[in-house]
């Protein structure tokens, strides 16, 4: 259970700052903007903007101790068996570098290299064919973050090769993609990591016909036999993952295959650099100073200290347009939980709900809402110090929005007229790319993935399992049957009648 103890203290800090605006933590705490920003090599982050002053991020410091924050880090990164639901370590960070000593870890980081450099030579391999595009399907982990890497990092022109992903069940994804493309330039890859999930084996069956059999289809899955044995692929052409890497944790592993097709192989391993500096600082770093701490804690205290019930991330980088969706799944599969390690309930809320887009469109869509509406909403704003386009005038543009936007958000602007008065008092934290290179970018998803694990450590929750998504698919394999014209047991009412207004045979309209 969370010591009571902890989070009283830090009730009385969140009453007792209440009605203090952000502006007058500023004024009241002169060094407060230099104070609370922490730089881990290519990212800096600023957290002068939230709501709480030193008083209260020390509570929250000794909240971190009193769950053993820091033993936590030591834990995951020793390969203990921190999913205990599923008794399974969770060695994600294995993949990307080599931090810790302990057997475990040092095994996973050998097998994770071998896989690598099985890797790498698939890509040169297809570099010396005429293979022009790349289809991977996949869904979840294994289309979230290889889709947001790629898109992020893919060059402006001189890509060897286009990769295109399809997630979706649904066939109108696949025919608009496929109807652009020649299955005699193309190559497709199947990512699963159990190779049973049902959007992944249908879509995947789409590709392998298309494509007139195997001969350019790949694979990557914790379990290579079932991968070879469904679309016949050859077995140098599977490539594996680990039952110790969850999905949405997996873009460093060979689910990463079509990322090191859009930015290259050289890149690829840039991406996990900059994961590695990442992680090298979460684990040594003191909790005061630590970067991931401090963004999960300040997540705790806007969810369960000011009630927040959401959390927007806004992107002033167009390549990281994606980032919002992945960090969707990233937080709320991981932490979206409502029992403790042992099954107990938990004692406060857990996870908000996590939306976003990308800066400056967003400004004309949602922040109406944000700037004068009557839900508070903490925000990251995330943007780049250094542009990689030639158009210098717009990113001096965009970046004097996203600085226009924090501040007005925080301070707001009095008016007589009040159709025309801005509150303020809107959180937010800044982070900044120094530039959105391989090594920045994988310090980025890193830093966010130790935070999340950081918040299951104070809320006492498994950031690594997904129970919650197996029940709705369950139900949908039993009904799947009655669709098709056989008998179903079907016991659910609505069910039932939606199903005979899916199923009921409608004559031509007249007209």
């Amino acid at each position: 259970m969370i010591k009571n103890t902890g989070f009283d203290a830090l009730h009385s800090h969140a009453q007792r700052l209440r009605g203090t605006g952000i502006s007058s933590l500023l004024a009241s705490e002169p060094d407060r903007a230099v104070a609370l920003a922490v730089r881990v090599g290519p990212l800096y982050c600023n957290f002068a903007r939230q709501k709480y002053d030193r008083a209260a991020l020390d509570a929250l410091l000794q909240l971190a101790a009193e769950r053993d924050v820091a033993g936590g880090f030591q834990r995951l990164f020793r390969g203990e068996k921190v999913n205990v639901t599923e008794d399974r370590a969770a060695l994600h960070t294995a993949l990307r570098g080599d931090s810790c000593d302990a057997p475990a870890a040092r095994a996973a980081y050998a097998e994770a290299a071998r896989v690598r450099q099985q890797m790498g030579e698939l890509v040169r391999a297809l570099e010396s064919t005429r293979v022009t595009d790349i289809v991977s399907v996949g869904i979840g982990g294994s289309d979230l973050g290889p889709r947001l890497v790629a898109d992020a990092l893919r060059p402006v022109t001189g890509a060897r090769f286009r990769v295109h992903f399809v997630s979706n069940v649904d066939g109108a994804a696949m025919q608009r993609t496929l109807a652009t493309l020649d299955p005699a330039t193309t190559a497709g890859i199947v990512i699963s990591k159990t190779f049973g999930t049902q959007e992944t084996l249908l879509n995947g069956q789409i590709l392998h016909d298309w494509l007139g059999g195997s001969e350019r289809l790949y694979a990557v899955s914790a379990n290579p036999g079932r991968a070879a044995k469904a679309f016949a692929i050859a077995p140098e052409h599977v490539l594996p993952m680990w039952d110790w890497v969850g999905g949405r944790y997996s873009l460093w592993s060979a689910v990463g295959f079509p990322i090191a097709l859009a930015i290259g192989f050289e890149c690829f391993e840039q991406l996990l650099a900059g994961a590695a500096q990442m992680d090298e600082h979460a684990l040594n770093a003191p909790l005061a100073q630590n970067l991931p701490v401090l963004h999960a804690l300040t997540d705790i205290w806007n969810r369960n200290l000011l009630g927040y019930a959401t959390q927007a991330v806004m992107t002033y980088d167009q390549r990281l347009a994606l980032l919002p969706a992945y960090l969707q799944q990233l937080l709320m599969e991981s932490l979206g939980k409502r029992v403790q390690l042992d099954g107990s309930p938990v004692a406060c809320d857990t996870v908000p709900v996590w939306w976003g887009g990308a800066g400056t469109d967003v400004q004309h869509s949602f922040f109406q809402a944000l700037h004068q509406g009557t839900s508070v909403v903490p925000a990251d704003f995330i943007g780049c110090v250094h542009n990689d386009d030639p158009y210098v005038l717009n990113h001096q543009a965009l970046m004097a929005n996203l600085l226009a936007q924090t501040e007005a958000l925080a301070n707001g602007q009095g008016s007589d007229d009040p159709h025309r008065d801005y509150p303020g008092g809107r959180p937010s934290t800044l982070i900044l790319l120094d530039a959105l290179t391989p090594h920045a970018l994988g310090a980025l998803i890193a830093m966010y993935e130790h935070a999340v694990y950081v918040q299951s450590l104070i809320w006492n929750i498994n950031a690594f399992d997904q129970f919650g998504v197996e029940l709705g698919k369950h139900l949908a394999s039993q009904l799947l049957p009655a669709l098709q014209g056989q008998a179903a047991a079907v016991t659910d009412p609505v069910t039932r009648e939606l199903l005979a207004q899916l199923t009921r045979q409608r004559a031509p309209e007249v007209r």
